[in-house]
């Protein structure tokens, strides 16, 4: 015969049990659909077409960035050169040069665009002349070199140059695979895996600094403990930590946040803009070459904030108010004058950058362009100004007959991808 107190506690472990699954599957389930809505959002962003809603009709802003594409890649000005066989360059022709820059964003252009020559081309000549084979820089690039001699005008890297190689690659292998001539993915492991190498030995260190989960200005020397505000993309991160599957998943998702949290440090809090060099606290940097302003590498910022806001939004309530304090900033000093470099308050700098045989301040294509990348994070009635004014801008020489078909063409060029909505996360292609 059963005891019946061992019936009696079975009873009751029984009705427990019954009451904890009871309230177990709705909460389980609950969580399960949260999970799967903050995945959902995360993959599906919307890229939006500002020059539609502005009013212009498809064709004609299919016809703008083409126009675009072919003045700075295939045009009298171009700033891309096919050289032999396969290969290619895109030139910071003012100064007779290729750069990581130029060569990155080439590719990051050419992958978006879905021209996979220009693309082969570049990264080719990328590796054959600017990656290092061997040595403490093995991996990495010399942001310089002499494409006529082909020699290497600093050995040194400027990371940004890398950031853009890598995603664009991963972008490449997701959109072409990597059964076509080139490797995509191996490519863009190898300056990952080349990265985690470096330790400081030859004072060569990761491109990010890991104490500050920061890109550093250069991997090297001194470099490596500040930073250039226009190298912080959070975007690029988050793409690492889905496609590089190089074990650091985690690491480049807090660099993300860091880059996001960073960025409300290094922007001025009435009018928005960032020095070109900062302390990784975002306190402005003097260089001996130039001191502390907003100028051309700030130009990059409130494009950068608008890819970040579109492909994942998880900064939206500052990169909006950003956004409005900025263009405001921009608005008040006159539309179609404002000028390209400032103090951080928005005074005009003592010193000057110069571009071109004259030392002045230009209403610059290339920041006109920028500015209004913040149209798609911007949400205030009357912010079409912006996309109005880089319709109507003409990439020619100003008055004065300085003309920059590199810097300013790339930004233009970046900008109408922006802004037709043209410039995607590139997720594998499905058969």
């Amino acid at each position: 015969m059963i005891n019946k107190n061992f019936k009696s506690k079975c009873l009751i472990r029984l009705r427990f049990f019954t009451l904890i699954f009871m309230f177990a599957i709705p909460l389980l389930a609950s969580s399960q659909n949260k999970k799967k809505t903050e995945k959902s959002e995360l993959k599906a962003p919307q890229y939006r077409n500002l020059f539609k809603e502005a009013g212009y009709s498809q064709t004609d802003i299919d016809k703008k960035l083409a126009k675009a594409y072919y003045d700075v890649f295939e045009g009298p000005n171009r700033v891309y050169f096919e050289d032999g066989d396969g290969l290619g360059y895109v030139s910071d022709v003012k100064n007779k040069d290729a750069r990581t820059e130029g060569m990155s964003y080439g590719m990051m252009i050419a992958v978006q665009l879905n021209k996979k020559e220009v693309f082969d081309r570049i990264w080719r000549w990328s590796a054959k002349y600017m990656q290092h084979q061997d040595g403490p820089r093995e991996g990495y690039f010399a942001w310089s070199v002499n494409p006529e001699t082909k020699k290497q005008n600093s050995p040194g890297s400027a990371s940004d140059g890398e950031l853009y190689y890598i995603t664009s690659l991963l972008f490449a292998s997701n959109k072409w695979g990597n059964d076509t001539g080139i490797n995509y993915y191996s490519e863009a492991k190898r300056i990952l895996d080349a990265m985690w190498k470096k330790d400081g030995t030859g004072n060569i260190y990761n491109l990010i600094n890991t104490e500050h989960k920061q890109i550093s200005f250069v991997p090297e020397g001194g470099g490596y403990k500040w930073t250039d505000p226009s190298y912080h993309l959070p975007a690029f991160y988050e793409i690492w930590a889905v496609y590089a599957k190089d074990g650091h998943e985690q690491f480049y998702k807090e660099c993300a946040e860091v880059s996001r949290n960073f960025l409300h440090k290094a922007c001025h809090p009435v009018t928005g803009l960032n020095a070109d060099y900062t302390e990784f606290s975002g306190e402005p940097h003097s260089t001996p070459w130039m001191p502390a302003a907003f100028r051309y590498d700030s130009w990059r910022v409130p494009m950068n904030i608008a890819m970040d806001y579109t492909w994942y939004g998880k900064d939206k309530k500052w990169q909006e108010d950003y956004a409005k304090r900025f263009q405001n900033f921009l608005r008040s000093k006159g539309l179609d004058t404002y000028e390209d470099q400032f103090n951080l308050d928005g005074s005009t700098p003592e010193w000057i950058l110069q571009a071109g045989p004259i030392k002045k301040l230009r209403h610059s294509i290339g920041l006109v362009a920028t500015a209004a990348t913040a149209s798609l994070v911007n949400h205030e009635k009357g912010n079409m100004d912006f996309v109005h004014a880089v319709w109507n801008a003409k990439l020619e020489p100003y008055e004065d007959g300085y003309f920059d078909p590199y810097y300013d063409g790339l930004m233009y060029l970046f900008s109408m991808m922006h802004l037709s909505g043209n410039y995607k996360i590139i997720t594998p292609q499905v058969n």
